[in-house]
């Protein structure tokens, strides 16, 4: 976690202190000079009034840039709070949990069925934390770019479904209330990096759906030179003013200690960087009908070598095939 340094804000502080101190007596000077002096010393008196004014305009815009850098840093700081509060607790609950079934099982005789379920809780909580460190490890990474030989064309449609998937396994969602509309559309990326980015979203979006009645809807399109995903739930939304806040690292809504989801904050943060390294666009629509969240993301497409090259065969094969065009004289 990278922490801003304080000798900024400081030395900025301390210098407008001086400077208002100095200001503060020249004004007093220049007052008393401007009521004695004479015709000839007008000059000096406008020129010095002139400096004066110059330095309470510095000194302005410095109270405003040390304002800014305060409230940068207070957000900083709740940020990082949440930050702690929600990594505790989720490092706290599966460990709690993996050391309730362990002594669970070492002290008493249970039956194969309760074993296998005691197993079953413990892998999740293994795979909770497994999220978690992978969180992490993910945003400390985001400033390292990728490798050139780490990226190739990656059918985006595959890894939808993948994610689609996995998320469906983890959260025992029957099919119907997790859909997937694609066409086959190819991007040219890391494919761990496009499988971070729509495990989030999708993730994301089976977590905040409606609690009763879940349903996401996971869409794959072709735009002209963009692949557009849209993956929607039915969840309560996320108010407009809030949309573009929600992007920050560790940013998480309400309190840490009172929600019911997990979560560290950092989701959403990856996927916009990572996106934007892609060169692409993510942004927060409404649901279906006004209702649950929508997000948008649009990555520039890729033809791989294969279809391109198949292309230009066809277009050969089929050039001797059309009519020879015919010549229009000019009257």
């Amino acid at each position: 976690m990278q922490r801003r340094s304080l000798g900024l804000p400081i030395t900025l502080g301390v210098v407008m202190i001086v400077l208002l101190a100095a200001l503060a007596a020249g004004w007093v000077v220049l007052a008393v000079y401007g009521a004695l002096a004479s015709s000839k010393w007008a000059a000096v008196y406008w020129t010095l009034l002139t400096v004066g004014s110059a330095c309470f305009v510095i000194v302005l815009v410095g109270v405003v840039f040390y304002l800014v850098l305060s409230i940068k840093a207070i957000n900083l700081n709740q940020r990082q709070s949440n930050f702690i509060d929600s990594v505790t607790h989720e490092l706290k609950s599966p460990i709690a949990s993996l050391k309730l079934y362990l002594q669970t099982l070492s002290l008493h005789e249970l039956s194969r069925e309760e074993q296998a379920r005691f197993y079953r809780h413990m892998l999740e909580d293994v795979e909770r934390l497994d999220h978690l460190f992978n969180h992490l490890l993910a945003a400390a990474r985001l400033d390292k770019n990728a490798e050139a030989r780490e990226i190739e064309d990656v059918n985006l449609e595959h890894v939808l479904r993948q994610c689609a998937s996995s998320v469906a396994a983890h959260y025992n969602l029957p099919q119907h209330q997790l859909e997937i509309r694609c066409e086959p559309c190819y991007v040219r990326a890391r494919p761990v990096d496009l499988e971070m980015i729509f495990r989030n979203l999708v993730d994301n979006a089976v977590k905040y759906a409606d609690e009763i009645h879940p349903h996401v809807m996971v869409e794959l399109t072709c735009e002209e030179n963009w692949a557009v995903v849209l993956v929607t739930d039915n969840g309560r939304g996320i108010p407009r003013h809030l949309r573009k806040k929600i992007f920050g690292r560790f940013v998480r809504l309400g309190l840490e200690l009172e929600r019911k989801r997990k979560g560290t904050g950092l989701g959403l943060y990856i996927v916009q960087t990572l996106v934007r390294r892609l060169r692409g666009r993510v942004r927060v629509l409404d649901g279906l009908n006004g209702k649950g969240t929508a997000f948008e993301v649009r990555l520039p497409t890729r033809i791989p070598p294969e279809r391109s090259e198949l292309r230009t065969e066809n277009d050969a094969d089929a050039a001797p095939n059309q009519p020879p065009a015919q010549e229009v004289s000019a009257s």
